[in-house]
């Protein structure tokens, strides 16, 4: 009897497996089966596919119809093996022949038989070239994101008639072109040089940036902090080409890229204080990434701090370390990446101005220290700066000068980077505040007024070893800021400040 197979992708997570589409026809009552772990959009695919060969104009078979998705363990989530599915029955059947084992088809059929757009393109080509397939046919709505993989030959197909067509050599489509990555760009609303004031959360911002540290912004309400955060990518290192490719593949899984075909700007991320440790960490029945996996290699902000509940932020401490997240379910376990950078705001209390010059505090001793323990001593131990950010004098908003800008400020920062580049070519860590032990001892040493410096601090301020590593790390940043191959005492103590204000 007549059959079929064709080969297509699951995405599991943010990572692609090979599915095997398997099409049988055999004698019996006309009937249309979908068999290895279908979800509910798989399942419905007869309906589509049905629907798509009729109205292309071909020729739906009338016998038992029997498809398996292979791995059968493998859960099947999605519409996007529509495409398959109509080609095996299509092959089953005799209307089109398909000799090379080296294809591979992936995309959702409208009831007109057009392709509609895909989630998880870059994933699922990725795969495909891995596996050694030499072409891979797309929806044309996804070309330009499949493109970007190179050494596979990409067929962006329109239409199913199209592509049966193209098969049968009657009407060729033409392979879409590699797309050839641009260099990172930088279009950001909030720029340096549109903050009055603020010097010193500049600085920090600046020292952030320079080592990828995380930080943390106190000061009342209106003070400028959100307005901070938001200029901070625009000082960030341009991307490399392999960090666009990485991004863009957590967003074409997750569906949102939109109108783009590549992320080409360091994320920015901003989850209002109701959002579930869920929606921050990534999971669900259909595992998607959270918010701190769209904000790798980016900027993760979380304004007003305290408000998130304790355990949602109580996440944030293993991926923090780790710079991945991992999920475990019953059907198995997933690994997200979070190489990100935390950003965080709070005001000092619950009416936002207790230790303000102008405006007097209403909040009782027992108001502000509940509220600030909302945010557990980890968690604020993985912070490495922590910055108060006061009210802005009005002289200085009244006679507003200009400010430097974030393009000068960014020179500085990759200037930093590129050293850091260089002192850890042959290790797994890309910044400053990435260093492990033995990078510490290598790269962090102290003179000795470096050494009672830091000995005076750690008995003084009673810092943890965890406070210890990351005011080396800040302070080898601040070093690298100021192109010194050695920690200098003032180094180390503007780290030291930066640490222990909290």
């Amino acid at each position: 009897m007549p059959l079929a197979k064709i080969k297509s992708a699951s995405v599991v997570g943010l990572d692609a497996t090979l599915v095997d589409v398997e099409a049988d026809i055999s004698n019996g009552l006309p009937t249309f089966k979908i068999v290895g772990l279908p979800d509910k959009a798989v399942e419905e695919s007869r309906e589509r596919v049905r629907s798509a060969i009729k109205n292309s104009g071909l020729t739906m078979p009338t016998r038992r119809l029997t498809i398996n998705l292979a791995p059968a363990d493998v859960k099947k989530i999605g519409p996007a093996y529509d495409l398959p599915i109509a080609v095996g029955l299509l092959v089953a059947s005799k209307q089109i022949e398909l000799d090379s084992d080296k294809c591979f088809f992936i995309g959702e059929l409208a009831l007109d038989g057009t392709l509609r757009h895909t989630n998880g393109i870059i994933a699922m080509v990725n795969m495909a070239k891995r596996h050694g397939f030499e072409t891979a046919y797309i929806p044309l709505a996804n070309a330009r994101e499949g493109a970007l993989i190179d050494n596979i030959e990409i067929i962006p197909v329109d239409s199913l008639l199209n592509l049966v067509l193209h098969l049968k050599r009657e009407k060729i489509i033409l392979p879409c072109p590699h797309e050839t990555l641009p260099q990172s760009t930088h279009i950001y609303d909030t720029d340096m040089s549109q903050i009055a004031g603020q010097e010193q959360a500049k600085r920090a911002l600046e020292i952030a940036a320079a080592g990828g540290h995380n930080l943390l912004m106190t000061g009342p309400p209106g003070s400028g902090k959100t307005m901070l955060a938001k200029a901070l990518p625009s000082i960030l290192p341009k991307m490399t080409l392999e960090e666009m490719l990485s991004v863009t593949h957590i967003y074409s899984v997750a569906n949102l890229l939109k109108d783009r075909h590549l992320v080409s700007t360091r994320p920015f991320r901003s989850p209002h204080h109701t959002a579930s440790y869920v929606a921050l960490v990534g999971g669900g029945n259909i595992p998607q990434p959270g918010e701190i996996t769209l904000a790798h290699r980016g900027v993760l902000f979380l304004d007003e701090l305290p408000e998130f509940p304790r355990q949602v932020l109580e996440v944030l401490r293993q991926p923090l370390e780790d710079g991945v997240v991992h999920i475990a379910r019953s059907a198995g376990k997933l690994t997200f990446p979070a190489r990100f950078m935390l950003i965080a705001a709070k005001n000092p209390c619950p009416c936002g101005y207790f230790g303000d010059e102008q405006k007097s505090c209403s909040c009782s001793a027992g108001q502000i220290e509940n509220y600030n323990k909302k945010i557990s001593g980890p968690l604020l131990d993985r912070i490495d700066i922590h910055i108060e950010v006061p009210r802005i004098e009005y002289e200085k908003l009244k006679n507003f000068e200009p400010q430097e800008s974030s393009d000068v400020i960014r020179q500085r920062v990759e200037n930093a980077r590129n050293i850091q580049i260089q002192r850890f070519a042959d290790s797994a860590s890309l910044t400053n505040s990435d260093m492990r032990t033995e990078e510490l001892k290598s790269f962090c040493v102290l003179d000795d007024e470096g050494e009672a410096l830091m000995s005076q601090a750690m008995e003084s301020y009673q810092l943890s070893p965890r406070s210890y590593t990351r005011i080396l790390k800040i302070s080898r940043t601040i070093a690298d800021l100021n192109n010194s191959p050695m920690i200098k005492p003032h180094h180390l103590a503007e780290a030291i400040r930066y640490k222990v204000a909290d």
